[in-house]
């Protein structure tokens, strides 16, 4: 099999791909077998019929065209693989000819052409030419306070007190909530802690001063259920008050709840927790901060069909139809991130990042809990759905930002360095410090040969049209973003913005461009 790759763009490839009559006979008795099995041929049990019978009976050209529909996509996934391009889109085919598959001396092929949308070249910027500033960090004695207060908390005994429930009592209740005479929920036996706020808007307030064999009531918006957002009256029946009685911060305290002898060893160490706390947290905008920055500095094009297919697909999971306006508007929000995933998946394989399957399920675990899920349903649903691949790539993405993060100059807002190894850890042993080289110069896209021909032809026409010294050191928009292209085109005259539209239409031809520059 042939393959010849030609860059229409940046990011886009046209794929011609030739399969000879020797190669594809495979595949074409593979067909005739299977087609076999569905016609009646008398003399010959289902399937058992040799080929030339069954290409007398049912024609060789449906045999051929059901043979070029089994294998197209197995011919094309060895084209991509061969000539290294990724893949950004669904593929557009044209076969250009098929086999004539006459015998040992055939020398006909299947020929068939492909375009798609393809990852750009992208140039990795070295992480460690970029500063990221994140938050100082001081632990203080209240921090400690607070950590020593919640283990206290942990080791707390509830007593029963004959008085008013105040904040931080814990009441044990039954409720009712009725949406006019209609009981929508209830709970019996329940324990709550006032303050937690974790239940009914209102509740908080109203059980404050209750007592033990109390019925307190209030109004409140229901927060999930059938009856989500409307408003109920709600019953709450007080059985009982308890306050938590928290055990004395001593030497005793410290030998139950820890491997310490004494209190103030184990402040020392709630320090350290905290100090741990506080510089995971440290981190925590210094990830976006820095992958904003590269991906400033990369500036590579992103492919316009795949940003379509995404927002197609968008519009569809809202049940939308397409051209709906609210593509538009997601647009600027789709782009940013597919160039924040291209960008991170390069560093990803730079860095030789490994995902494990323990990190991997560590991690679906970890998403379940943020989308309030069972941990084996999702993973199960993943699985199913086919979006494991999806996650490992997110997993991979986000450990391609810590391992860049750690070569790039952190300091906190008093000018500190922040030793990012010790928040996170050493480097995993499989990763390695990629090569980072110069920026290369921006060079023009490739074109198909007929292409080229046709975009020669039509310059040369307009160059004739007029003078050369019109244009003289006009605004080029094929040497700028498009940011920068729409902010010259403001401060310009209509003949102007004519111009700058032609000459993008002309050059670089990026869709996004010409409807801003169209409307």
């Amino acid at each position: 099999m042939k393959q010849i790759v030609e860059n229409i763009s940046e990011t886009r490839a046209k794929l011609s791909v030739e399969v000879p009559a020797e190669e594809f006979d495979a595949d074409y008795d593979k067909a005739a077998k299977e087609l076999s099995k569905q016609v009646s041929i008398p003399g010959f049990r289902a399937g058992k019929a040799p080929r030339r019978v069954v290409e007398s009976k049912i024609g060789r050209g449906y045999i051929i065209e059901q043979a070029i529909n089994d294998n197209l996509d197995k011919y094309y996934q060895v084209a991509v693989k061969e000539t290294g391009i990724v893949p950004m889109s669904r593929p557009e085919v044209e076969i250009n000819e098929v086999p004539e598959m006459k015998g040992k001396d055939d020398t006909s092929a299947l020929k068939f052409t492909v375009e798609v949308d393809i990852r750009p070249e992208i140039w990795m910027p070295n992480p460690a030419d970029f500063t990221v500033e994140v938050p100082a960090v001081e632990v203080t004695d209240a921090d400690v306070e607070a950590e020593l207060e919640a283990l206290r908390e942990r080791f707390a005994t509830l007593t029963t007190v004959d008085r008013p429930a105040a904040e931080g009592d814990y009441v044990n209740i039954d409720l009712v909530a009725k949406i006019g005479e209609e009981e929508v929920d209830d709970v019996a036996g329940v324990s709550y802690r006032i303050g937690d706020g974790n239940m009914l808007e209102g509740q908080d307030a109203a059980l404050t001063g209750a007592t033990a064999d109390s019925t307190v009531e209030f109004t409140a918006k229901l927060a999930g259920g059938e009856h989500e957002g409307e408003e109920a009256e709600v019953t709450i029946t007080v059985h009982s008050v308890k306050e938590s009685v928290l055990p004395d911060a001593d030497d005793d305290f410290a030998q139950i709840a820890s491997e310490f002898d004494t209190i103030a060893e184990l402040k020392d160490s709630l320090r350290e927790t905290a100090q741990k706390t506080k510089a995971d947290s440290q981190l925590s905008g210094a990830y976006q901060a820095l992958v904003d920055q590269l991906i400033e500095a990369s500036d590579f094009p992103l492919p316009e069909g795949t940003i379509e297919e995404e927002i197609a697909n968008h519009l569809r999971s809202e049940g939308k139809e397409e051209g709906d306006p609210h593509g538009e508007e997601v647009r600027g929000e789709i782009e940013e991130s597919l160039r924040s995933q291209l960008l991170l998946d390069t560093y990803a394989q730079a860095f030789k990042v490994n995902v494990g399957q323990e990190e991997l399920v560590e991690f679906l675990v970890t998403q379940a809990q943020m989308y309030g899920m069972d941990p084996n349903q999702f993973i199960q649903a993943a699985v199913s759905t086919g979006q494991l691949n999806a996650f490992a790539g997110e997993l991979a993405r986000n450990k391609a930002i810590m391992a860049a993060l750690r070569l790039a100059q952190v300091k906190d807002a008093n000018g500190n360095a922040v030793d990012v190894d010790a928040i996170l850890g050493d480097r995993p042993e499989n990763e390695v410090v990629p090569e980072f080289t110069a920026k290369p110069a921006k060079k023009a896209p490739a074109k198909a040969a007929k292409a080229e021909k046709a975009d020669k032809a039509e310059k040369k026409a307009k160059k004739a049209e007029a003078p050369a010294a019109e244009n003289a050191g006009a605004f080029d928009p094929a040497e700028h973003k498009v940011d920068e292209v729409l902010a010259y085109v403001e401060g310009a005259d209509d003949a102007e913005k004519a111009r700058v539209l032609e000459a993008e239409k002309n050059g670089k031809a990026r869709k996004t461009l010409i409807s801003k520059l169209e409307a």
